[in-house]
Order: C-alpha cells, then structure tokens, then sequence
C-alpha cells in the first residue's frame, strides 16, 4: 500500500571558531588522540566551564540567514547520560530556551516546485568525545580531542516527504553554512553530520507513526539511501501487521542497511536542566544588527541576481553560487567580460583545471583578472575559443599572461579579410567535388570547407568570418 512518510531532520554543524566552545583547547583537525582535551573537557572537578563568544556570533549569523527569532536570553543545560566519550557524564547544551527559533529553508520538493521547510530550533552545544574500536583487541579506545567542539544542532520541522528531500534539505543547509563562513561543512571530518527521524503513516491528515532515528549521516547520499532503507523496512513491518519500535539505528553503507543501536531516549531520561555553571545568554539589538551588517548576500538571493543581471541559465547559477568563492571569482571575471562566456569559461576549463589539479579557487594559478583577459582577446578577436584553451593551459602552467603567451606562441588570429579571401579561394580550388555537394543542397559539407581553410591558416584565421567568406563565394559563383 502506499505510505505517507514524515521526516525530520537534526544536522550537527561544527562551528568554524579556533577554540571550543567553553575551554581554550583547540579544534584543529587531526591532532593526536587527547592532545587538544585540557581539563575543563576531560570533566575534572572544580574547573568551570567559559562560553565562548564567537560561537554565538556564529550562531546568531545562522539564525538571521534563515529569517528565525534570535533569542534575547536563551540558557544552557545539562543533558545527562553516561557514554565513556562523555567524561562528565552530561553534555551541556540548550533545551527550553534556545538562541534561535524558526526560520525555514528552501527546498525543491518532488514535484519540481519550491518548498519551505519550517526550523523548529537551532541551539549551541557541546560534542562529545570519540570512541576508537579498531586496533585494539576486547577493548575500546577514548580520544577526547573532540569534546567540547562547539556545534549548533539544526532541527527541522517534520515536514520532509522524501528521502530526495531529505538529501535535498541537508544539501542546502550544507551550502548555506559554508557560504556563511560559520562552518567548513567538512563531512569527512565530522564537521557536518545529520539524525533523520522517519516514521510512517496512512494518509496525511493520520496521526503521526512511531519514529526511528538514523544517527550519524555523514553524506548526501547515504542519507538519501538510508532513509530510502528505513521507509522500506518500517512499510514491511506495518503491511505484515506489525509494529515499529521506537529506536535508535545505524546505517550500515556496506550492506546497504539500518541497524539496531540502541531503544530511543525520550527529553526526561536525559533530566535537562539548567547549567549552575553558565550565565544565560543574553543579546540586546546592537549585537544582533552587527551580525547582519557582517554577513555576506546569501545564496538564493545571488542566485536569482546572477539569473536577473547576467541572463545566466538557472542551472548555471546554481552551480556558480554552490561555493562562494566560485561565485565571487565569477562576478569578478563578468565585471568586464561578456558574463555568459564568463559563466561558460569559469563551469567549463576553469573548473576543469580545478578538479584535475586538487585546487582550491583561492590558489588557482590564473586569477579572475587574468581569465578576464584571455577572454578579452576572443571577444576583440585576437585569438580563436580554439587556441584561448590553448593559451588558458599556458597562463595555468606559469608560463605568463595571456598576451605574452599569445605572441610566444604565435596564436594571434588572422582577421586581415584579403588573407582570408586568398585562402577560401585556394580551398575552393582545390575542393570542387564538395563545393558541389555544398550546391547541391548538401549544408553540412560547409564544416569540411572551413576545417580546410583553418588547417590552411595553421588555425589562426576567425572561424567566423571565414565561414562567412565561403557562403558568400559559394552562394555567388
């Protein structure tokens, strides 16, 4: 039978501040197991813990990007359990009063039109440590390095429909993190993680099903095939005639499965209540307004500027605006070249090159003033899209700008109309049988004419015009 599926989604960003969240450890990536835990991570007695401001800065730059209610006065609680990466036996993080409150994020749902996802909370917390199970035998490994990484948990409203939405909601906040600065989104390193909460239901207007949570997400596309999994197997249990369990389950990628972890803690087993450790937070409008002067233009709202100002495809807005510094580099090269072939030349070699080579837009060896004036030369002539892809591989090998690579190689394009007229006519000489053929009807033998006459002229005759020489010869004789 065909199920209505309810999804909500908590994604766990990391916050891109140089120390954690209430101790001046650091937060680097990679250290060595326990050597960026001090003693206010690893939950000695008689240390306090110190918020640290950045972190809600951050948090409240995420809050405006979505239009939520920044809380003037939110407060921190201890939320109690006992895991051996957790060395005070709580994490501290918000419950009744979070820094933010609502906001939506936009979506394209199943059926090709835009969707709003309603944000029920975002609020500050702690991460806790890891635990290592490889390399050791009958035991478990502790590194703390991570505890006390300050992250903001992003929970939505269960209002997702799909796994494509699922993935598509994550995608976009993914997006919308990093372009804010407030996160590298890492997900490799566990900067950036998602819980999905499916359940099931008959119809739309039925009570809400018994929900499962599948932890730990760590892409786009598993979560789209975890989700995927978790819908087909609570479908079997419902149809069969069973019941759901209320639980928390892994996904196994290998086997393309979810997995049992453990029964699913309700808000009182983890007896929240308020840190005696930590002041509530409070923001008056100064701070908040100089947030919103600090943050950059979002990235739906570039992307319809980039549509509206360039005459961009939206396919290829979108692509552009996906990593800020791509757009930027973009706007840069469209401020004086022709913003399509802009657009064209950053999404095609430029990304190219980019890709094959590792590197960050930030260390691309051709600038965006010196992509601007490679393509200078095509629109003024100079040289042929052909040889500029030529000469873009010289400007990203080191080899010099793009005029001085131009005349070193010696790729300045024939426009001289009497040279062009001198070698269609050679090749129309020596080409009656297609020339025929040509007048015969027969329009696409006109490529091989100017094939000939580009080879003639060693490549540097304007493939334009030299097809237009030929039409008029050939038309007129």
């Amino acid at each position: 039978m065909s199920w209505d599926v309810v999804i909500g989604l908590e994604i766990h960003c990391q916050l891109a501040t140089r120390s954690k969240i209430f101790s001046g450890a650091p937060t680097a990536y990679g250290a060595a197991p326990n050597t960026q835990a001090n003693l206010i991570d690893l939950g000695f007695p008689g240390v306090l813990p110190v918020l640290n401001a950045e972190a809600v800065r951050l948090a409240v730059t995420f809050g405006l990007a979505i239009g939520a209610d920044i809380a003037p006065r939110s407060v921190f609680a201890r939320k109690n359990y006992f895991y051996p990466d957790l060395p005070k036996g709580y994490q501290i993080s918000q419950y009744e009063l979070p820094i933010v409150s609502g906001g939506t994020v936009e979506i394209t749902g199943d059926d090709g039109t835009l969707r709003r996802i309603n944000v029920t909370r975002a609020h500050l917390e702690e991460d806790a440590g890891k635990s290592l199970h490889e390399n050791f035998t009958d035991q478990s490994g502790i590194d703390l390095n991570r505890a006390g990484t300050p992250l903001i948990e992003i929970v939505s409203e269960p209002e997702i429909r799909s796994a494509r939405e699922a993935a598509d909601y994550m995608r976009r906040v993914h997006e919308l993190v990093r372009y804010l600065g407030i996160s590298d989104g890492n997900m490799q390193e566990g900067s950036f993680r998602c819980d999905a909460n499916v359940s099931l239901r008959k119809s739309p207007d039925a009570p809400l099903g018994t929900r499962t949570e599948i932890k730990n997400l760590n892409s786009f596309r598993f979560i789209e095939r975890a989700i995927e999994h978790e819908i087909e197997r609570q479908a079997d249990i419902l149809e069969a005639g069973g019941s759901i369990v209320q639980e928390t389950r892994l996904y196994d990628a290998d086997a393309d499965e979810t997995r049992s972890m453990r029964s699913k803690e309700a808000a009182n087993d983890y007896r929240y209540f308020p840190d005696p450790d930590l002041l509530p937070v409070v923001i008056d409008d100064a701070f908040v307004d100089g947030v919103r002067d600090a943050m950059p233009e979002l990235p739906d709202a570039r992307r319809k500027r980039f549509i509206a100002d360039y005459g961009l495809r939206a396919e290829d807005a979108d692509v552009l605006v996906g990593q800020r510094p791509m757009a930027e580099y973009f706007e840069a090269v469209a401020a004086t070249a022709e913003p399509k072939l802009a657009a064209n030349w950053v999404l095609g070699e430029f990304t190219a090159a980019l890709n094959r080579d590792g590197t960050a837009v930030a260390d691309a060896p051709v600038d965006s003033s010196g992509l601007a004036s490679l393509l200078a030369r095509i629109t003024d002539k100079t040289i042929s899209g052909t040889a500029a892809k030529q000469v873009f591989e010289a400007m990203w090998a080191g080899e010099g700008d793009a005029d001085s690579v131009i005349d070193a190689k010696g790729l300045r394009q024939i426009t001289d109309l009497g040279a062009i007229e001198a070698m269609v006519d050679e090749v129309i000489a020596a080409s009656p049988e297609q020339v025929q053929q040509f007048r015969d009807g027969k329009e696409k033998v006109i490529g091989y004419l100017v094939g000939q006459v580009m080879k003639a002229s060693r490549g540097k005759a304007d493939p334009a015009e030299v097809n237009r020489v030929l039409r008029d010869k050939l038309s007129g004789g």
